[in-house]
């Protein structure tokens, strides 16, 4: 059987530990927003605000079976939203936008990315996490799987590109049909985003025209890999070993589940991969692909990454959701700086560092995370505050400079009581 990495709608990046790393000093954090729905990409306008994507709950709107076929439904409602950070007060400044999840409100879908361009005009990326034949003959016209520009001052949107669409077209990787935006990067005139669930990345012009898959990228063949024990919970029960299954071939696989995008200071694009199902340790990897579309590996090592994001110095920041495969139950994640050297440095693992799905760097140098971003009422941005830690010399993973810089596991939550303070219902 395929697995489908669909499975995962919030992604986020962080480094595994592994032997021969030197232990990182702990940096420390402040929250600056909580009580977030799920929360996503977060990105700083030309004016200095701070905005964050809520994926939102669902609703009870129609539903759309899972990306593999198997488990609990995703069903559809308007509980997306896009939050802008002020002065220590969180403004839900864009509402009502599409959102897909599971009936307790977990693995959702929506509002995933947000970014501006050089004249602060907003662009939110939206996502999906289904098999794209569902999504128009299930729930009618949505914007889920699009990238959309938005007007703040209207509570208004327009649709640019229809990515969900070009994978049920163009299927560029030729395997599965499905589709889960989830970051995105401007370049000029120009949106670039990678597709989760279509194993690929895209660029459409910001006018709608011209929407085109740069590269698509191929399977992960992993040697002898560590599954789930038999009966552990999950939502995609086809991922999991019936008891008294037998051992599995000693090759297995995966598909390549890009996660995120960020322009390098060579003019390249830095692709993060968070991995699909079982999720190896130390199995995702950084791409790198060139002008000319072609994709090679530029570092790897990392353990389902769900971001990446320059400094204007060029270093390389990686964020990691879990440094253990997601179904082992340990959501720890981290911060790693990568820089033109090779030189990594984690500066925060743990430590209330928890499954994270995003981050930007300020103006003021300080790295902003949104942390717990797959607990709906839970979720919050963080500010790194010191980030001087150890480097990690003796680091076995493989990195490959660039002349030129001289960069789903869907997990059920216990359910508990959203917090009394920041925590606003969504419709």
């Amino acid at each position: 059987m395929k697995l489908k990495p669909l499975t995962i709608t919030i992604l986020t990046f962080c480094v595994a530990a592994f032997s021969g790393m030197k232990a990182a000093s702990a940096a420390s954090f402040s929250v600056i927003a909580d009580g977030l729905y799920n929360a996503g990409g977060l990105s700083f306008s030309p004016d200095g605000s701070l905005y964050v994507t809520e994926a939102g709950i669902g609703g009870s709107g129609a539903c759309v079976p899972p990306a593999s076929g198997q488990g609990d439904s995703l069903c559809y409602g308007t509980s997306g939203a896009v939050t802008k950070i002020e002065n220590g007060k969180t403004e839900r400044i864009l509402t009502g936008l599409p959102s897909l999840a599971l009936p307790d409100g977990t693995g959702a879908a929506g509002p995933r990315d947000i970014k501006f361009d050089t004249k602060g005009k907003p662009y939110v990326l939206i996502g999906y996490g289904a098999d794209p034949t569902f999504r128009d003959r299930n729930l009618g016209d949505t914007d889920l799987g699009k990238i959309i520009a938005a007007d703040f001052n209207t509570n208004s949107w327009t649709s640019v590109g229809d990515l969900a669409n070009y994978e049920l077209a163009n299927n560029p990787d030729g395997g599965d049909v499905g589709s889960n935006p989830l970051g995105f990067a401007i370049d000029g005139d120009k949106l670039v985003a990678v597709d989760a669930g279509a194993n690929n990345l895209l660029s459409v012009n910001t006018d709608g025209s011209n929407l085109q898959s740069i590269v698509a990228f191929p399977q992960d063949i992993l040697t002898n890999p560590v599954f789930p024990p038999s009966g552990t919970p999950s939502n995609e029960p086809a991922q999991v070993p019936s008891q008294g299954e037998e051992v599995r071939s000693p090759q297995f696989a995966t598909q390549a589940v890009p996660s995120s995008v960020a322009k390098g200071p060579d003019g390249a694009y830095y692709v993060s991969q968070f991995t699909g199902f079982p999720f190896p340790e130390g199995g995702a990897k950084i791409y790198r692909v060139g002008t000319d579309g072609t994709s090679t590996v530029f570092a790897d090592g990392f353990t389902q990454l769900t971001d990446l994001e320059f400094d204007t110095e060029g270093n390389l920041y990686a964020l990691q959701y879990a440094n253990q495969s997601a179904w082992k139950g340990d959501f720890d994640g981290s911060v790693i700086k990568m820089a033109a050297d090779g030189t990594r440095t984690t500066l925060l693992s743990g430590n209330g560092l928890e499954s994270p799905s995003a981050l930007t760097i300020g103006a003021d140098g300080a790295v902003y995370v949104t942390n717990r971003g797959d607990r709906p009422g839970f979720g919050q941005v963080i500010r790194i505050e010191d980030t001087k830690s150890i480097p990690e010399p003796d680091s076995t993973f493989g990195v490959l400079a660039i002349a030129a810089l001289g960069v789903g596991w869907l997990h059920k939550k216990r359910a508990t009581k959203p917090p009394i303070n920041g925590a606003v219902a969504l419709k």
